[in-house]
């Protein structure tokens, strides 16, 4: 039978150990803004047939903003949990999460906190410009402006031939290409990207990372993008490793 929780604890070494420490907790400074998210020895374990399976030992973390911060580490290894927990959409079993610079958990939406999974995530009854489009109008902005927000980002990603078309008449990879169009939409203040390249080849996975640092240059927007890519990885300018589920600076 399947693994239901995939990303239960990893021991392997990849990549090799450079030096590493317990990923920074750093602080607004002064006037400066509030930090993001700002999670303390976070923990997360599943119980599966009555046994516990570790898929997070430990993680304390400061996402600020502007960030650019890559999440390296083996499959398996808890990044997949990691970004579920910081962006709210699961519960740690030890430590805490906060989000100061984003507002209390249930206030937290599209507009202001944007996932990348690494699973297809569109809707399957509706087009390709519809499943950018929807999480604005779920913020209620008007149609009209909906519609313009997400042709300008399927646009930056090439992707306006295919507007019309459901996902099942998209390959993976350009489903993974709308997912990252959907987010960019929204103008969130963080950007959760789990594998956002691992279906792409390399020039196209390359076009898809300057499409998306681009679109958040001069902004105060975040970034965390979890991947096996040393290239993804080399374009952020913070690296955090995780490894056997305890998360780590690597530099």
């Amino acid at each position: 039978m399947p693994d239901p929780h995939p990303e239960a604890v990893d021991t392997g070494t990849y990549p090799p150990n450079r030096g590493l420490a317990t990923a920074p907790a750093r602080t607004r400074h002064g006037d400066g803004p509030a930090a993001l998210v700002e999670a303390h020895a976070l923990e997360r374990t599943y119980w599966v047939g009555g046994r516990p399976v570790v898929a997070l030992a430990s993680a304390t973390c400061t996402i600020l903003p502007g960030d650019r911060i890559a999440v390296i580490g083996p499959s398996g290894g808890g990044k997949s949990t990691l970004l579920h927990l910081l962006g709210g959409l699961d519960t740690p079993t030890g430590g805490t999460v906060r989000w100061p610079g984003l507002g209390p958990g249930a206030d937290r939406r599209p507009a202001r906190v944007a996932f990348v999974f690494q699973m297809p995530s569109l809707l399957a009854p509706l087009t390709v410009v519809e499943n950018v489009e929807l999480p604005l109008l779920l913020e209620r902005v008007s149609a009209s402006e909906a519609r313009a927000a997400a042709l300008r980002a399927l646009a930056r990603l090439d992707l306006l031939p295919l507007v019309d078309a459901l996902p099942e008449e998209i390959s993976g990879g350009q489903a993974q290409r709308v997912a990252v169009a959907r987010a960019l939409a929204c103008r969130p203040r963080l950007i959760l990207a789990d594998e956002p390249t691992g279906q792409l080849d390399r020039a196209t996975a390359q076009h898809l990372l300057d499409a998306l640092l681009a679109s958040l240059e001069g902004t105060e927007a975040a970034l965390v993008v979890a991947t096996h890519d040393r290239s993804v990885a080399e374009r952020m300018r913070t690296v955090w490793r995780l490894r056997r589920g305890i998360l780590e600076a690597w530099g």
